[in-house]
């Protein structure tokens, strides 16, 4: 060292330093854990089926109507963030309000609410400004009409569906409007953008084309087998839970392969549906698609119907899951083929 410098030297205590790191890293897996837990909160699954089908409307829309690789490019964006973001904050304020019952099933009590790893403050509180952001962003990117439209699909989830769930079992007929909405949004909101060069025609009346209502009645039918499939799967949880789906209320049950079954031949003609109201987008490929998809769907539901065991409920579930894309892709895909 040179004339005249100083060192201090400074010796910290090892525990010290121990404790320091302990308790940053704990703080850093705290806040990485509650983060974690309000993404779970939002149930990113059914966020995403929600965002697709929405993105789905937006392709069956601009392929009816002229576009602009700017339009699209900015519909596109507001839809998809939009949507995923009014879509997640319904997800988690409808765990709030069934914290209580969800703590109750096997199914459900490991969720971020009951299992104590978040408040319910802190979900309300993201559910309602993911809520908020969502709508304001389509509104703001695409026009008021696709964010009204996600703003009915988060007030009948949470204001309808969800307090119905425990009176009635038409609360899974209700559940069927937020579920069926979303992909109006899209096809609302391809309208509104490409409507803003064109005065006299009002964004509103998009609502009324056949091919947007179309899809909403093939999101709609779809839903009841789907969700029907699950409460028989889950009848025992759904009973402990206090829920008054079918499955749960009859010993047999008949009612419950009958009704699915039924809404199982009706997602047939519902599934077709877009092609008869768009036949010059949708032509043989997505009839063959659409068709043999959908018969292979009825005859799960009849071997349920004749067995009507966990088994069949499970068959018919997973081939829910894998029927409605399989149509979607079919349907966006000739459509845009047709379109270009």
């Amino acid at each position: 060292m040179g004339r005249g410098e100083c060192v201090l030297f400074v010796t910290v205590p090892e525990f010290l330093v121990d404790q320091t790191a302990a308790i940053n890293s704990a703080a850093l897996d705290a806040t990485g854990s509650t983060a974690s837990a309000l993404i779970e909160a939002t149930k990113p699954g059914i966020t995403r089926l929600v965002t697709t089908t929405a993105m789905v409307g937006l392709a069956m829309s601009v392929a009816v109507r002229p576009w602009t690789l700017g339009q699209l490019l900015i519909a596109a964006a507001g839809v998809l963030v939009g949507t995923a973001l009014s879509a997640s904050g319904a997800n988690a304020i409808n765990q709030v309000m069934e914290h209580r019952r969800d703590a109750l099933m096997n199914r459900t009590m490991r969720r971020p609410i009951p299992s104590g790893r978040v408040t319910t403050s802190q979900v309300l509180t993201a559910g309602i400004i993911l809520s908020v952001a969502g709508v304001a962003l389509l509104w703001a990117v695409c026009g008021i009409v696709p964010a009204m439209v996600s703003l009915a699909c988060v007030l009948s989830y949470v204001l309808i569906y969800t307090p119905l769930k425990p009176i009635t079992t038409l609360a899974t007929v209700a559940g069927t409007i937020p579920g069926a909405l979303p992909p109006l949004i899209g096809y609302s909101a391809a309208a509104s953008i490409s409507a803003a060069n064109v005065e006299s025609v009002s964004p509103w009346l998009s609502l009324l084309e056949p091919l947007g209502i179309s899809l909403v009645v093939l999101m709609c039918v779809w839903q009841v087998p789907h969700f029907l499939a699950i409460a028989w799967m889950y009848k025992d949880d759904y009973i402990r839970g206090g829920y008054r789906v079918l499955p749960a209320i009859e010993q047999t049950g008949s009612w419950t392969a009958a009704t699915i079954a039924l809404w199982s031949v009706a997602l047939l003609p519902a599934t077709l549906l877009p092609a008869a109201v768009a036949p010059e987008l949708l032509g043989l490929p997505y009839l063959g698609i659409a068709t043999v998809s959908g018969l292979a769907f009825i005859a799960l539901a009849a071997k349920l119907l004749a067995s009507r065991d966990r088994a069949a409920a499970r068959r018919v579930f997973f081939a829910s899951i894998i029927h409605l894309p399989v149509v979607l892709i079919a349907m966006v895909c000739e459509a845009i083929l047709r379109a270009i």
